[in-house]
């Protein structure tokens, strides 16, 4: 028997898969009373995931969801490459740096290649698989349960490990960016072990292609009076980076035909 929480989770797939759903058919396909998946939908729409109309609900593409990162990878990739390349340049030699787990900062790790005297905590076992090699980078991997849907890792004992270090800076990858919001995620353990990488790093340094913006999701990781450093790109409005530098925030433009 379907629990409430796999019923809930089985029509919100459907709605991301085709951009809506209807009462009567899903009451049809998990044998419950039409009530009863009303109220679904409600708890979804209260989740910011889905936008409630007559006689069902639409897909709100404002909210920010949960993306395997063979995925993510394939979205943005030109514009991905060069915000990594930008984002890397930034980071100095003797650095001590942290890289989030996530596809644009993955391509942050691509273009550290050949840098000399780093030390690299990254909670993404992709991004460490890119860095094992480099003789010069020291790679320290958070602890804690593997995400198999993002590589990473999440956990109290990597919360606990980041706790006795200190770095100069941080690269957070963003899945939700809003002016009023934040920056979010919709994992409450990626949250939580990003929150403890803010804590202890001097800078942090948001990297996202411009589709992230005006979106928001479950779990907050940081406001925007924490954020040091935007690296985006040109897709970004005017009003926004007026908004974001008002809030103290640094913003780096990588122009889309690099």
């Amino acid at each position: 028997m379907t629990t409430t929480a796999q019923r809930r989770e089985a029509i919100l797939q459907h709605i991301q898969t085709h951009q809506k759903g209807e009462v009567n058919e899903f009451a049809q396909q998990f044998d419950v009373s039409e009530v009863t998946i009303r109220t679904d939908l409600n708890v979804l729409e209260k989740q910011g995931c889905i936008t409630r109309c007559y006689g069902g609900a639409v897909l709100n593409n404002q909210f920010a969801f949960d993306q395997p990162l063979q995925d993510k990878k394939q979205l943005n990739r030109s514009l991905k490459s060069a915000i990594g390349e930008y984002a890397a340049s930034l980071v100095d030699e003797g650095d001590t740096i942290i890289l989030d787990s996530g596809s644009t900062t993955e391509q942050v790790a691509l273009h550290l290649k050949n840098r000399q005297h780093l030390v690299v905590m990254t909670n993404g076992i992709n991004i460490a698989y890119q860095l094992a090699n480099q003789s010069d980078i020291e790679v320290m991997v958070c602890g804690g349960t593997l995400r198999k849907n993002s590589y990473s890792l999440h956990g109290a004992g990597g919360e606990e490990m980041l706790t006795h270090y200190r770095f100069n800076k941080l690269f957070l990858g963003v899945d939700g960016f809003d002016i009023k919001t934040g920056i979010t995620t919709p994992h409450r353990g990626e949250a939580d072990i990003n929150r403890k990488m803010v804590d202890v790093a001097q800078t942090v340094i948001a990297v996202t292609d411009s589709s992230k913006f005006d979106r928001q999701s479950f779990c907050l990781i940081a406001s925007l009076s924490e954020v040091d450093i935007l690296i985006t790109d040109s897709g970004i409005s005017d009003q926004y980076v007026e908004q974001l530098t008002a809030h103290g925030i640094d913003v780096h433009i990588v122009d889309k035909n690099l």
